[in-house]
């Protein structure tokens, strides 16, 4: 495997890496940063296209470093030695795994989501924190969601803490970006059902059937859905609270309605389905 070495903080490399720690950068580029062993392996697996990579093998957690190391050399990606300290410069995370690498964003349309017959989707509108999108990707992986459509987005889902919170689960996750009429749009044309969950309704979700296709609507823990589809869904679910608190965190919250879904229909994957 041929790489390159930078013993310099000052390196003009290094300071891109940490340039695209900011969103319009990122955006302007449409490249971001993936960090670890896990992450890194599961974009390339998923047709991520990994420019640059960096690495300081001190820092490595297993033995299987190297080896992703020389098949991304060998698909293009350049890759770079560095100390452990400028890969610690480099780093979203407190404590890095010794990886770290470019990648090209993927565009996510709607016209690329799969439609499946009786197929489980997710709808998440304005999801602020990235730790809860995040959160909400490695959910809807573990589920085995046909496609999740991200509406009216309020944080970048290429942010670095969406990554590491998904857990790679970004890159396997059919994922489309719309706003709520389009996405209603695309739901409707396919005979897709809407349930949005909200604490204004008598109907828990576990009385309604979600074996035929489906979408779960979820919204901000701080307001919940928009009128615009609290109108529109076809059925709406509450999740009951039992204790003194109203409501629940929008990842839990999703991950309970995703698999009450999975539950219902067997704990089959998309693939068998």
């Amino acid at each position: 495997m041929e790489y390159t070495q930078i013993t310099s903080f000052h390196n003009e490399a290094v300071k891109h890496v940490v340039k695209l720690r900011d969103r319009v950068k990122r955006e302007k580029e449409q490249l971001t940063v993936l960090e670890g062993y896990r992450e890194l392996s599961r974009g390339s697996e998923y047709g991520m296209t990994l420019k640059e990579c960096f690495f300081a093998p001190e820092l490595f957690l297993g033995e299987n470093e190297f080896a992703l190391l020389a098949q991304l050399a060998s698909s293009g990606c350049r890759v770079a030695q560095v100390t452990p300290e400028i890969l610690t410069k480099m780093a979203y995370r407190e404590r890095p795994e010794g990886l770290i690498a470019i990648a090209t964003m993927r565009r996510h349309l709607l016209s690329d989501l799969p439609f499946r017959e009786n197929g489980l989707y997710l709808v998440a509108e304005a999801v602020e924190k990235p730790g809860n999108l995040g959160s909400m990707l490695r959910s809807a992986d573990a589920a085995g969601v046909d496609g999740f459509i991200l509406c009216d987005k309020r944080t970048d889902i290429y942010n670095p803490n969406v990554i590491r919170a998904s857990t790679g689960a970004l890159f396997s996750v059919p994922l489309a970006e719309a706003d709520g009429a389009e996405a209603m749009a695309w739901l409707r044309s396919h005979g897709i059902r809407t349930l949005a969950a909200t604490p204004h309704t008598d109907q828990k979700y576990t009385d309604v059937d979600l074996t035929s296709a489906v979408a779960i609507v979820v919204g901000t823990e701080q307001v919940g859905l928009s009128d615009f589809w609290m109108d529109q869904s076809d059925l709406k679910v509450v999740i009951p609270m039992l204790g003194r608190i109203d409501s629940l965190n929008v990842a839990t919250a999703t991950t309970i309605l995703l698999y009450e879904a999975a539950r219902q229909r067997g704990f089959v994957s998309p693939v068998a389905r």
